[in-house]
């Protein structure tokens, strides 16, 4: 199983916190506050700070004792054993951090529109931000280490920026008149001063987001509590400053309140010209992109938590082989801040949308704070009855004044839960309430340990012939109790770097076949390929799984016969699996054993299970069928389709191989003329198979496409390769029209075929998605085109 590795020191710690901080809230809501209450912006600033601190406390010693991702999802979900309530809290920090991160990416959209795109462009509000969420969500799918060497860079560059903006305003007036005109300002507006710092609670929001990476920080235990204090005071005295900087602009407070969220670019104008006026815009625009990094990787840390806990889909823990970082979470929440940004920028903007529904930047903000205020309240009322139900447990860091101190935390969340925009926390309460429903609805994922176990150890061909002489047959020994292990454990191959290509096999007298099937394949790839034989049982619904076990050891050891009889000669290994989900066993065993590739029969019986392997599998899948039992070694003709899509051009390297070692290449063009496909252009086909020495095209006209394919490839013999359906997430079959009429056609011909299904993640799951829509235009002006030349037409693909 792919584990994080820890890449981030205090320095880039400091900065994931600093980042979040300095972000749109001072750069939006600066203008706002002095505009409202003046001066005394600088308590609403300093109020906020102290209740943040507060809970950053609770944080701090929480973080201290348990050094993993998830922030304050985790902290609840180890303290109370109330499922519902962990799960308010960690689809509430969810929200939040998504929410946040739509804020500031809104916000950012607002200055990009105001200062660099030319006013009167047709680009709706709202696109920049959008733009953004979607490169954000790409570099953090890239790796933690990548983004946050950028949060470092970034963050130190938008200090900077604000050092010049103070600098600009004190050298603007002498020290005297800049403490003068400060102190005339004050409010003494206390509603104001208040409401001013429910909003800006969300610029202090950021030490959560150092707690939610804890997983990814050296040395947790001190980095996360220090990086916490630092990046809090930091802020705070920045802050106070850019405050004093604004009041003493020479600017009135009705045309900043006026300016709103870009008022501080326009002070900056006043102040450095036009020079200091781009600075703070690319200051701003800094700012705002290096929160919502750190906001993601808070977020997506959360999802991944989730994933793994069963209150989330189960792929959301996922973690990508490559770049090490749970790629499934981190496009859900990339998803989820481009819905929000739609929501409340474009579909229902401040002046009134669909049915005279407004959001905008204001009610963003206060869905944003409101789903953090609410779960900082819960950590702090955990961490006082975390102290009365593990009073042992090793603590770090040790919040003073418990409970006196976590009480004031929670009283200080609530009151500026009443202080926010209306509108925004109405909203926030609809979704969370919706996803609570949803989620009692769901039930949760059930945990892996319910869905499959493993009933037969991986045994080898000599462990077979061992057990065979003491009379045990292929499988345990008779005498031996049942061999349960859980699916993490080891394979029994030894070698962990080896090319392993997973067969899943239901019939015992197919498994020689599957297995020089898979040797053959295997060869292509690497010297010293292993073949894994599975069997996974089925367990009826009500039916506990003690009752099949044996079930599942009878099949095992009839594997293990038959390929001992059949004397095949390639390293390979046996073993036996229950499961309530079949396909979900399958895939489950290639994860755990690091599988580069499953093959199998082609679901003749079973396409759920297929459909299930097809989209959750980590790797390419092949569905064979019609190769005879004693098929061995490189077929001499392989024919493949001119194909196009997602797993057309996933199986060309697969027969690029083929042709690399001797099999000579067959292209087949169909051109439909009864309406059973599309015609294609080879020309992606050839390109992709740089090691045949030659390839023959075939141009065939057939009623579908079929039909063509069939009929050459028996014509030329050989095998069939081609690509599963690119329709099946709108069929809702895993392979198609197309693939199910060429096994039904080759059957009768003679023919093998092989379907190729490549590894769908999230890209291939989009791509699956929109293909067929590229498809539908490509048919219907293909369509067009022949009724005005023949009168014919055509539609769906070819693969």
């Amino acid at each position: 199983m792919v584990e994080h590795t820890r890449t981030l020191g205090f320095w880039v710690a400091f900065a994931l916190g600093l980042g979040t901080m300095i972000a749109a809230g001072i750069f939006s809501l600066s203008g706002q506050a002095v505009a409202v209450v003046g001066s005394s912006a600088i308590l609403s600033f300093v109020i906020a700070a102290l209740i943040a601190g507060v809970t950053a406390a609770s944080y701090s010693e929480f973080a201290s004792i348990y050094a993993e991702n998830g922030g304050g999802y985790l902290f609840s979900s180890r303290t109370f054993d109330r499922d519902l309530l962990e799960y308010g809290v960690g689809a509430s920090l969810f929200l939040g951090y998504t929410g946040t991160t739509a804020f500031y990416l809104a916000t950012m959209d607002e200055w990009f529109f105001e200062f660099i795109v030319p006013h009167g462009w047709p680009i709706p509000h709202g696109t920049i931000g959008v733009l953004a969420a979607v490169l954000l969500g790409a570099l953090n799918a890239q790796g933690t280490e990548e983004s946050g060497a950028f949060q470092v860079i970034v963050s130190g560059a938008k200090v900077a920026v604000l050092i010049a903006f103070i600098g600009g305003a004190f050298a603007y007036k002498a020290p005297a008149e800049t403490v003068g005109s400060f102190t005339a300002a004050f409010s003494t507006d206390v509603g104001g001063i208040v409401s001013i710092a429910a909003l800006a609670f969300i610029t202090f929001f950021g030490f959560s987001a150092i707690a939610a990476s804890a997983g990814e920080i050296i040395e947790p235990r001190k980095t996360v509590p220090r990086a916490i204090a630092a990046s809090i005071v930091t802020v705070t005295i920045l802050y106070a400053f850019v405050i004093v900087a604004m009041v003493n602009a020479p600017i009135p407070a009705e045309v900043i309140a006026e300016e709103g969220e870009t008022a501080m670019g326009t002070v900056a104008n006043a102040f450095l010209g036009n020079v200091g006026m781009a600075l703070i815009v690319a200051g701003a625009i800094f700012s705002m992109v290096s929160a919502s990094n750190a906001s993601v990787l808070a977020a997506s840390s959360i999802g991944s938590l989730m994933g793994r806990q069963g209150q989330a889909p189960r792929p959301f823990s996922r973690i990508h082989p490559v770049y090490g970082t749970p790629f499934w979470s981190v496009g859900t929440v990339t998803a989820t801040i481009v819905v929000m940004i739609v929501a409340f920028i474009m579909a229902f903007p401040a002046g009134g949308g669909p049915l005279g529904l407004g959001l905008g930047l204001d009610a963003l903000t206060g869905f944003a704070t409101f789903n953090l205020l609410a779960p900082l309240s819960v950590v702090n009322v955990a961490l006082i009855v975390s102290r009365r139900r593990f009073p042992d447990i090793e603590r770090p860091v040790r919040v003073p004044l418990v409970p006196l101190l976590p009480v004031v935390g929670i009283l200080a969340n609530l009151a500026l839960i009443t202080n926010l925009p209306v509108t925004g926390v109405v909203v926030g309460t609809i979704v969370i309430t919706g996803l609570v429903a949803a989620y009692l609805v769901w039930g949760g994922a059930p945990e892996t340990g319910e869905l499959f176990e493993r009933v037969v150890s991986p045994y080898s061909p000599e462990e077979a012939a061992r057990r065979s002489v003491g009379g045990g047959g292929g499988g345990r020994d008779p005498d031996e109790a049942p061999v349960a292990s859980t699916a993490g454990e080891g394979t029994g191959t030894g070698d962990e770097d080896r090319f392993r290509i997973v067969v899943p096999v239901r019939r015992p007298d197919r498994a020689p076949r599957y297995v020089r099937l898979a040797a053959t394949v295997g060869q292509q790839y690497a010297d010293d390929p292993v073949v894994q034989v599975i069997t996974v049982t089925g367990i009826p619904d009500q039916t506990p799984s003690e009752m099949v076990v044996d079930t599942a050891e009878e099949r095992a050891t009839r594997i293990g016969d038959e390929l001992a009889a059949a004397g095949v000669e390639v390293e390979y290994t046996v073993e036996g699996h229950v499961s309530r989900d079949v396909g979900f066993g399958i895939v489950q065993t290639a994860r755990n054993h690091g599988a580069d590739l499953i093959l199998m029969g082609y679901p003749e019986d079973h396409p759920d299970i297929a459909e299930r392997v097809e989209y959750s599998a980590p790797c390419d899948v092949l569905y064979v069928n019609g190769f005879p039992d004693a098929a061995t070694g490189v077929p001499s003709v392989v024919n493949v389709g001119a194909g196009g899509g997602p797993h057309h051009e996933a199986l060309l390297p697969f027969v690029d191989r083929l042709a690399g070692n001797g099999a000579a290449v067959h292209v087949v063009n169909v051109d439909p003329r009864g309406g059973g496909g599309t015609a294609e252009d080879p020309s992606s086909t050839l390109s992709g198979l740089p090691s045949a020495e030659s390839v023959e095209v075939h141009d065939v006209t057939a009623d579908t496409v079929a039909e063509g394919l069939v009929t050459t490839a028996a014509e030329n013999g050989g095998i069939l390769v081609i690509g599963a359906s690119r329709t099946r997430a709108l069929r809702q079959w895993v392979l198609g029209s197309t693939p199910d009429r060429v096994i039904e056609r080759a059957a009768a011909a003679g023919v093998p075929v092989v379907v190729y299904a490549g590894e769908t993640g999230v890209r291939g799951r989009i791509e699956g998605l929109l293909f067929p829509l590229y498809r539908a235009v490509v048919g219907l002006r293909s369509r067009n085109r022949r009724m005005g030349v023949q009168g014919t037409s055509s539609t769906p693909s070819q693969d």
